[in-house]
């Protein structure tokens, strides 16, 4: 891979954590347990930031310390093989305190 291809999955991963905090806008935790549709919605989202991860050199990875790379492929992964299993504690806690500020790092990543 090169760094531009780094750069082009650091964009996927900013769009995709972007687009699962704008499913929620306005909904609870309590949607992801009563809307079927969201939760596969904001799941394919966090896969996709995972599944970007992974696809991120090591090399650049080991650039940007700040993101919890092995996290992040980690939840993907599980979202993705044990999706008979969600749990949405974790699912909703993703997505109102990591994902900003996963974003944040993203956001300074790219604009450099």
């Amino acid at each position: 891979m090169t760094a531009l291809n780094d750069d082009i999955r650091l964009r996927h991963m900013l769009d995709a954590a972007n687009q699962a905090i704008a499913f929620m806008e306005g909904r609870s935790k309590l949607s992801l347990d009563a809307d079927a549709m969201l939760l596969l919605a904001v799941v394919k989202a966090i896969e996709i930031v995972g599944e970007a991860a992974a696809k991120i050199t090591k090399e650049r990875q080991a650039e940007i310390p700040q993101i919890p790379w092995s996290q992040i492929i980690s939840m993907q992964n599980r979202l993705t093989h044990a999706y008979f299993d969600i749990d949405t504690d974790v699912l909703w806690q993703t997505i109102v305190e990591d994902l900003p500020e996963l974003i944040r790092e993203l956001e300074t990543q790219i604009d450099q």
